[in-house]
């Protein structure tokens, strides 16, 4: 799995947006919808943040796209 900024993964009912990699640390905005500008920062290691995506999924460009906003 290749991390990049910008990505948004869909963990059970929330959102997460990679708002900021760098090398060993991730921030991350939790959100409930995948095009909204509301959520809570957090910040992780790549190592916590990657066990979080364990169960979750990337959404793709089209899914983001036809996604409601928030």
């Amino acid at each position: 799995m290749k991390l990049q900024q910008s990505q948004v993964w869909k963990v059970g009912e929330h959102y997460l947006r990679i708002v900021r990699l760098e090398r060993l640390e991730v921030d991350y905005k939790e959100q409930t919808s995948p095009n909204s500008k509301k959520g809570a920062h957090h910040h992780a290691t790549k190592k916590e943040f990657c066990r979080l995506l364990k169960n979750g999924r990337l959404l793709t460009a089209e899914e983001l796209f036809l996604a409601p906003p928030g």
